[in-house]
C-alpha cells in the first residue's frame, strides 16, 4: 500500500489562486447588487417612487454581475483550452 505523494508547492499556489479568483467573483456579485440597490434606493427617495427603482437596481446589479462573471469564466475557459492546445471554437 503506497501513500500518494505530497502536493507540490506549485499545485498549492495554483489552488489558492483559483480559490482567490472565485472568491473575488463572489465579492463582485455582492458588491454589484449592493451598489445598484443603494443607487435605486437613492433615486426612489429623490422622486418618491419607492420601491420601483430599488427593485430595478437589484435586478440590474444582478444582471450586470452575472454578465461579468460569465465573461470572466468564458475567458478562463478559452485560456485553458489554448494552454492545452485545443484552440478556440
Amino acid at each position: 500500500m503506497s501513500n500518494p505523494p505530497p502536493p507540490t508547492p506549485d499545485a498549492d499556489s495554483a489552488s489558492f489562486g483559483a480559490a482567490a479568483k472565485y472568491a473575488g467573483l463572489g465579492f463582485q456579485l455582492v458588491a454589484s447588487i449592493l451598489l445598484f440597490l443603494y443607487l435605486g434606493r437613492w433615486v426612489d427617495r429623490r422622486i418618491g417612487t419607492e420601491p420601483l427603482f430599488l427593485l430595478l437596481g437589484v435586478f440590474t446589479g444582478l444582471a450586470a454581475a452575472i454578465y461579468s462573471m460569465y465573461r470572466s469564466l468564458m475567458a478562463d475557459q478559452r485560456r485553458e483550452a489554448e494552454r492545452r492546445g485545443e484552440g478556440t471554437r
